[in-house]
């Protein structure tokens, strides 16, 4: 089998160690593993296959060469910068930052739904918003058996979307609450407001729309992914206090009439779907079962009785691994399954 030698820029975040821990999990062929991250994390160990692998500081000079893949997990004034350094020294760089998704040239991959646009002039590969993700896995199917002309989407997005911090600010608060402690606002927190015991609906800032930019990722996102320009989407992206895994409630509208019963047979049969269907068992996909999961999960499949030709989905998935890293992995593993790298 030929092996690969891997980088993982930013390996010491939230995204950047699940990268590392799914390249272990997944039995990707690495040859040799190259770990960077910022001067404060320089010098950390992280395990990889029982071995010790240094984090070395990201800079142009301690990129090495012979390097065949990259997966970025450093944000978008990192990936700006260092993403063109390593595509010039011939790797394929998968970034999970939002800094090149829009770019017309560059893929915007969800390997379930889009494979077929990687292709070897094509280095830089872009990873989707975590809440498109887990959206367009299950729209996809449904769009091909049954054209799809319009999406409503609430999203319901746990707080390590927002990184590490964000889970330690949730779990301070909610201590704090609990004993009866006054939680004071944190000058520099993640958050605009006490996120325990409470949500708000408000991820990234404000556009002149009246949308945020995560709402409008979302809507330009599952448009590029899906090749559909003239799909019509509106979505709310709501922050809850859930520490992992991002939940979506979704109303479509479709060209034709579907059931309810055609929709769960055609999601049954999806790649990296499972549903989760039966309301009489109260049986229904929750933030707690899809963490640490690599399925996307979908239930509360039912007719929309406001219009015609509706359907109603609760969507749920592990914003960490679908929503990031193990999409990033999974463009990877495609790349070598089709002889691309």
């Amino acid at each position: 089998m030929k092996v690969y030698n891997v980088a993982v820029v930013g390996a010491t975040g939230a995204v950047g160690l699940e990268m590392v821990s799914l390249l272990e999990r997944r039995n990707f062929p690495v040859n040799k593993l190259y770990l960077f991250a910022s001067e404060r994390s320089e010098g950390k160990i992280i395990k990889f296959r029982g071995e010790e692998c240094k984090v070395v500081r990201l800079s142009p000079e301690n990129i090495p060469g012979g390097l065949d893949i990259a997966l970025f997990s450093a944000g978008a004034a990192v990936s700006r910068e260092y993403a063109p350094l390593f595509v010039n020294k011939g790797v394929f760089v998968i970034d999970n930052s939002s800094a090149w998704r829009m770019e017309p040239e560059i893929p915007l991959v969800v390997p379930e739904v889009n494979v077929h646009v990687l292709s070897k002039d094509k280095k830089l590969i872009s990873n989707p918003n975590c809440s498109t993700i887990q959206m367009v896995v299950v729209l996809h199917p449904i769009d091909k058996y049954a054209k799809i002309t319009r999406v409503v989407v609430s999203t319901y997005q746990s707080v390590s979307g927002a990184g590490g911090r964000a889970i330690n600010e949730l779990l301070e608060q909610s201590r704090k609450f609990l004993a009866g402690e006054e939680i004071p606002r944190v000058p520099g927190g993640k958050f605009p407001y006490r996120i325990a015991f409470n949500l708000f609906p408000h991820i990234d800032v404000f556009l002149e729309n009246g949308y945020t930019k995560e709402e409008m990722k979302m809507v330009n996102e599952t448009k590029k992914i899906m090749s559909r320009q003239d799909l019509k989407i509106s979505a709310t992206c709501v922050r809850v206090p859930v520490i992992r895994a991002h939940s979506e409630s979704v109303w479509i509208e479709t060209e034709r009439k579907v059931t309810p019963g055609e929709v769960r047979e055609i999601l049954s049969g999806a790649p990296g779907v499972k549903v989760v269907d039966d309301v009489e068992r109260l049986e229904y996909p929750m933030p707690i079962d899809a963490e640490y999961n690599e399925y996307t999960f979908v239930g509360r499949i039912r007719e929309d009785i406001s219009t015609e030709r509706g359907v109603v989905l609760w969507i749920v998935s592990d914003n960490l691994w679908k929503g990031a890293a193990l999409n990033a992995v999974q463009i990877a593993e495609a790349l070598v399954e089709r002889g691309i790298v």
